[in-house]
Formats: structure tokens, C-alpha cells, sequence
């Protein structure tokens, strides 16, 4: 068995070994026949039911498990710890003493193996309840836990405050001797949950992992069927060498370079330095005559051309003539089903279908039947993208027959012609996004070239030539033959 933290998201902590072993030595201890007799005891004038004495459960664990006084003590000790009983009498207090002390078994809902884990609202709401009754009269840790939970779940800090107005409330119409056993019970539940500075956390459990390391997975025929078909179709997978995919990013970045507004610059002027919002203007999303830059971007692939709005709706132009018009507006209504209003999607599904799918539609679109059958299947049970199929195909259509006569048609090349050439602005801009010419910076091989060169002139400048030239002539002169001895 695992608990599952639910305030840090999917995680999983092994259980302990031995609480299994504690829950069955409480769930004996509290057996009406062969248990711990529990009786009504008087603590603090108050008559409170079902308590046990310290002296009581060390005799039950020893007569229990036939072990020492010490372990017996010890183990008993534990079983107050780990929260399965709570004092009566010194409630901060988490020991057992084999003496008269009176305790209470705590209620199994509150047991640490459970698999919920303490909220930070849930301790919020105690601390909030225990400064009302106590009038602002905290434990330095908890007044540092209070504030620490104000600014952290602040958006619901209402909320706290009237739970725990709330529950002071109730608590105030219940029996003395209820409310007393209620308060031991809750702050030895936090006293085991939220540990105060130099007391052992005993529920600490090291590390959180991601998956149950405890896990016992039986794999099925089928598991290893997917995974023998995953790694086939993983082999087959076309390889590509890292030249021709480095070739592609640069073609890719050398095609794109004009319209970096961060490497080339904005034309007229960058709007966010100059304060000029022309380059907004010319760029709107439907503008009357669109910018040169802007139409030729269009030709450079096909997602370029629909992704933008003026030019799916010269696209549309063209289609009209070609009447097939209604493929566009398909692909369009696919669109607005797909990131439209959740409460719309099954009406605009419906509707999509009456206009471009049944029989005799209005604006019939031609897809092929597997496609159709895929689609009418999924509109049993509408949803965002149960046209996808449908939309595909359809994108795929215009992509690969009418992309390429657009390009050749009079309505494309019209547009480019009439499309805008912005000039650069008086105001040019500067700093990062400025619009700047740039060039390539010289090779280190050449740099250290031209420094050598520049060395050796230097030092040429500084040579006295009439030196060298004594020099030389004197090694040229022919040297006098030494007399004989």
C-alpha cells in the first residue's frame, strides 16, 4: 500500500513496514471482549468516556506479546507518537507513562496510513480557531505557521476565518467533557502532522518519488505485443544525416532572415522606440493593400499563405473563381469549432455537418468515404476535434492542387504588385531592434594575419638602414692573411 501526497501532485511514499503491525495490535487493544477495558474518567471536572490509563496498556502489551517491560514501554510509546493514541491530561506531551495518565485511542480516520494527506486549509482553520479561543495566545512556531499560511492561501483567507468561527461555535454548544476529549484529540492530530521545531517528525519519509517503487506490474501478452510493434515501427523510421538536416536550418533561416524584425529590423521603424505606429497600420490583420514583405511570405509555404488573415482571404479570391470556395470556409469552420466557446461545440459540429458534410449540402465539399465514415462516426459523440479527419484532408487538397496555381494566378501576382514598400522613417531606430545592415565578422585566421603583417612593418620602421648596410659591408670585405710565426 502507498500514500499518495495530494498537496504535491502525484507523488508516492512507500508504508512503513511496521504500521500494518501497529493497526493490528490497536484494532486487538480496542476488541470489546479481549481488549483494553475502557471506562469514564474525571479529568479536570470534566467526566470524559472511553479513557484508558498508561498502566493499563503497558499490562495489555505485555501479557499481549510476552516481551520485556522496557519494550513493552517502548513500543506503547510509539503507539502515542504515530497519533493511534492521544493524552488526556499533558497534551503536548506524545509519551506514554505507565502509571494512572489517561489517554484515548484516536479515531482510525486520523490514522497516518490514511491516504489523504493534512491540507494547509485544514491547519489554517485550527490555528485561526485556537487564536480566537485563546485570544491571540499562540506558540511562537505556530504564530510563524499562521503568518506564513495568511500570505500563502490569502485568497481564501475569508473562508478560514468563518470555518473556524464557525467550528468555534459548535464546539461551544457541545458537552464539556466532548469538547475536551475533541481539543486533546485535534492538536495531538497536528501535533503528529505539522511537528514543532526539535521534535522527531516520526511521518517523515525521506525523498518523494514519481512512481511507486513498490510496484508489481504484470505484463500481458498484449503489453509486449505493443512494445515489439513500438520498436518496429521505431527501426523503420527514416534516418536523416545531420549535413542535410543542418542544410535545411540554414536554407530555412537564410529564407526567413528579411522578415526577423530582430536581425533585419522593422520597416518604416521599430513602433516601440520610435513611437511611430505605422509598422501596426501597415500590418493589421485585414488591411486594405498589404506590405510587399507580407505577400511574399505567402509563397514560401502553404501554412504561411492560411495563416494569415489577409491572406486566406485572398486565397479565397482565387478559390471562388475556381469554385471551390467551400473548402477554405470548411477548414475555417473546422477552425472556430476547435477553439470556439465548449458550450457551442456539439450546435457548431452539427451545423458544420448540415452545411459542408450531408448529402445535398448547401456547400458540399468532396472528401473520400473512409474519411466520411471516420467523421460521421465521431459526430455520434461531438467534440472539438472530431472533424480533424475531415479537416486534414481537406487541407492537404488545397495544399497540394490549388497552393500552386494561386501562385501563378493574376489575383496573387496583382496583390504583389500593388503591395506596399515602406521606407525607412526619419526617426531611425536604435538599440537592439533598430534596423541595421549587417555583415559577417572576419576570420580569427585572418585577424592574426594581418597583426603579424602589421608587427613586421612596425619593426621595419624602427631598423636604422645605415647600420645594416655597415654591417653587411663589412662581412662582404675579404678578411687579411695572418703573418707567418
Amino acid at each position: 500500500m502507498t500514500v499518495t501526497r495530494l498537496d504535491q501532485g502525484q507523488r508516492y511514499r512507500p508504508r512503513m513496514a511496521f504500521l500494518k503491525k501497529i493497526e493490528t495490535l490497536m484494532m486487538e487493544m480496542q476488541n470489546p471482549d479481549t481488549g483494553i477495558k475502557t471506562q469514564t474518567q474525571t479529568v479536570m471536572i470534566a467526566n470524559i468516556p472511553h479513557a484508558v490509563t498508561g498502566v493499563d496498556i503497558m499490562q495489555w502489551i505485555l501479557q499481549r506479546l510476552q516481551i520485556t517491560a522496557e519494550e513493552a514501554l517502548h513500543l506503547g510509546d510509539l503507539f502515542v507518537k504515530y497519533g493511534y493514541i492521544y493524552p488526556l491530561q499533558e497534551p503536548k506531551n506524545l509519551t506514554l507513562k505507565a502509571d494512572g495518565s489517561l489517554y484515548r485511542f484516536q479515531t482510525p480516520y486520523f490514522w497516518p496510513v490514511q491516504s489523504w494527506a493534512a491540507d494547509d486549509t485544514d491547519y489554517a482553520i485550527y490555528l485561526a480557531k485556537k487564536n480566537i479561543k485563546r485570544k491571540g495566545i499562540l506558540e511562537e512556531y505556530e504564530k510563524e505557521h499562521y503568518s506564513m499560511l495568511n500570505q500563502k492561501i490569502n485568497y481564501k483567507w475569508d473562508f478560514v476565518i468563518m470555518q473556524a468561527k464557525e467550528q468555534y461555535k459548535a464546539g461551544k454548544e457541545r458537552k464539556k467533557e466532548d469538547r475536551y476529549a475533541l481539543d486533546c484529540q485535534e492538536r495531538a492530530y497536528w501535533l503528529v502532522n505539522r511537528t514543532p521545531p526539535g521534535m522527531l517528525d516520526v511521518l517523515e519519509y525521506g525523498l518523494d518519488r514519481v512512481t511507486d517503487p513498490n510496484e508489481n506490474k504484470k505484463n500481458t501478452m498484449e503489453f509486449y505485443r505493443r512494445e515489439i510493434m513500438y520498436y518496429q515501427q521505431a527501426i523503420m523510421k527514416t534516418r536523416v544525416k545531420s549535413s542535410v538536416s543542418l542544410g535545411g536550418v540554414v536554407k530555412y533561416s537564410e529564407q526567413f532572415l528579411s522578415n526577423d524584425p530582430i536581425l533585419s529590423g522593422c520597416l518604416p521603424s521599430n513602433p516601440w522606440i520610435s513611437d511611430d505606429p505605422e509598422f501596426w497600420d501597415l500590418n493589421a490583420k485585414l488591411v486594405e493593400v498589404p506590405t510587399r514583405m507580407r505577400v511574399e511570405r505567402w509563397a514560401f509555404n502553404f501554412s504561411e499563405l492560411i495563416r494569415d488573415p489577409k491572406g486566406r482571404q485572398n486565397f479565397q479570391l482565387f478559390l471562388k473563381k475556381e469554385f471551390s470556395g467551400e473548402n477554405l470556409g470548411f477548414w475555417e469552420a473546422c477552425e472556430d469549432l476547435k477553439y470556439g466557446d465548449q458550450s457551442k461545440v456539439k450546435e457548431k459540429a452539427e451545423e458544420i455537418y448540415k452545411l459542408f458534410l450531408a448529402p445535398g449540402a448547401r456547400r458540399w465539399i468532396n472528401i473520400d468515404g473512409k474519411t466520411m465514415g471516420i467523421t460521421v462516426k465521431g459526430l455520434e459523440h461531438p467534440h472539438r476535434y472530431v472533424l480533424d479527419a475531415a479537416q486534414t484532408h481537406i487541407y492537404m487538397l488545397m495544399k497540394k492542387d490549388s497552393y500552386g496555381r494561386y501562385l501563378k494566378s493574376p489575383i496573387y501576382k496583382e496583390m504583389l504588385a500593388k503591395a506596399v514598400v515602406p521606407q525607412e522613417g526619419v526617426k531611425k531606430s536604435t538599440g537592439l531592434f533598430g534596423r541595421r545592415h549587417l555583415r559577417s565578422s572576419p576570420s580569427p585566421i585572418i585577424l592574426r594575419q594581418q597583426e603579424e603583417e602589421a608587427k613586421a612593418r612596425e619593426a621595419a620602421n624602427t631598423v636604422d638602414i645605415t647600420q645594416v648596410m655597415s654591417k653587411l659591408d663589412r662581412r662582404n670585405q675579404p678578411q687579411k692573411e695572418a703573418p707567418p710565426k
